[in-house]
């Protein structure tokens, strides 16, 4: 689970930006850092748009892992992130998705050319509190893939 995986990466440039950091990366697993520096706010703790960047991210990961980047795309359907308490620190996320989960999500890609899944994203403070959670909704779909109706 903690090996980083060497198949293509999405980049996005904004999230670059952030100064984001993969701690763990690997088949239906990501661990993410958002540090607070850069991403600071006017009274020195963690920015709101670096929470909702860091859960987007760290919910992604999992479901591109398992994806065959030739044939399927992610995208983020939507996102909600519950603000906690403030953080004036790094910030670590972490999600898995089960071998049941990734098995359905296969399937339904097969079959229908898209699958979802809704993850609930803790974040936490360098203390290890718990200072938000997402939840995000993140949709896989097939290149070739064309809303019915």
């Amino acid at each position: 689970m903690g090996e980083i995986a060497e198949k293509p990466v999405y980049r996005v440039p904004f999230v670059e930006r952030t100064g984001m950091r993969r701690l763990e990366e690997g088949r239906g697993h990501s661990k993410l850092l958002m540090p607070l520096a850069p991403n600071a706010n006017h009274v020195d703790v963690m920015y709101l748009g670096a929470f909702c960047v860091l859960a987007e991210a760290v919910a992604a990961g999992p479901g591109i892992s398992i994806l065959d980047t030739e044939r399927y795309f992610p995208i983020i359907k939507d996102i909600a992130v519950d603000f906690h308490r403030m953080a004036a620190s790094d910030v670590t996320a972490e999600y898995t998705l089960s071998e049941d989960e990734m098995a359905r999500l296969l399937s339904d890609l097969e079959s229908k050319g898209s699958a979802t899944y809704v993850a609930q994203v803790p974040m936490h403070d360098a203390e290890g509190i718990e200072v938000a959670t997402g939840k995000v909704t993140v949709k896989l779909l097939s290149h070739g893939w064309r809303k019915a109706g």
